[in-house]
């Protein structure tokens, strides 16, 4: 078992790198802006999940074929990043459609997509950075002990990853919701989906060009 200084440890490391603003959060961001936070739910719950299951590759010994594989992590690093690339030209494209929420368009959380929508996409988002997978095989060794069963050490550093990034989740969305009542001109409506727009297409072309050797 991880003794309770480590897992404190973790725990502190975890909280500041979720924290960090990146495609998941901004994401996270963005939707709590258009629907509010309790009808994105399926988004976040979408994106924890992608984030456990490249961990859970990343554990499973995936990270180091990908790190030993150039041709593998490029095929792979181009389609997160033509995906990303494509939410943020969507951003771009329907910067006029969708309504900021205020107290007089309550009804627009009514039109949040549907479960399926939000999860796949939410996933999709998750799923787009194989740098996670990098991340997580550096990461995670130095909190496991290898006379230890790996299993219960996995299950308590997922667990916890989970729970950290979907609080980090809440916080960006529920921060989203309260730019509503700024953005309720449609100027900076569209101010504040051209920008996030073009961060979802930087995000996209930095990961494309990450390079293997860095």
């Amino acid at each position: 078992m991880i003794s309770l200084s480590l897992w404190l440890t973790y725990v502190a490391a975890v909280f500041f790198i979720s924290g960090t603003p990146g495609p998941n959060m901004l994401f996270a961001m963005t939707q709590g802006l258009r629907y509010g936070l309790r009808p994105i739910w399926p988004t976040l719950l979408g994106e924890v999940c992608g984030v456990l299951l490249i961990l859970c590759l990343s554990m499973s010994g995936l990270g180091a074929i990908l790190k030993s594989s150039l041709t593998l992590f490029t095929i792979l690093k181009w389609i997160g990043a033509a995906y990303l690339i494509y939410l943020g030209i969507q951003m771009w494209r329907t910067v006029d459609e969708a309504a900021p929420l205020t107290d007089d368009t309550v009804n627009t959380r009514s039109c949040a997509p549907s479960f399926s929508n939000q999860f796949r996409t939410g996933l999709g988002v998750a799923l787009s950075n194989p740098k996670a997978i990098l991340f997580g095989l550096a990461f995670f060794p130095q909190f496991i002990h290898t006379d230890a069963p790996l299993l219960s050490q996995a299950i308590i550093l997922l667990g916890t990853f989970a729970i950290i990034e979907t609080a980090w989740m809440c916080i960006y969305a529920t921060s989203g919701t309260q730019l509503s009542r700024f953005l309720a001109s449609p100027a900076r409506m569209r101010c504040f989906n051209r920008v996030s727009g073009s961060a979802f297409i930087l995000a996209g072309l930095g990961l494309g060009l990450f390079g293997k050797s860095k």
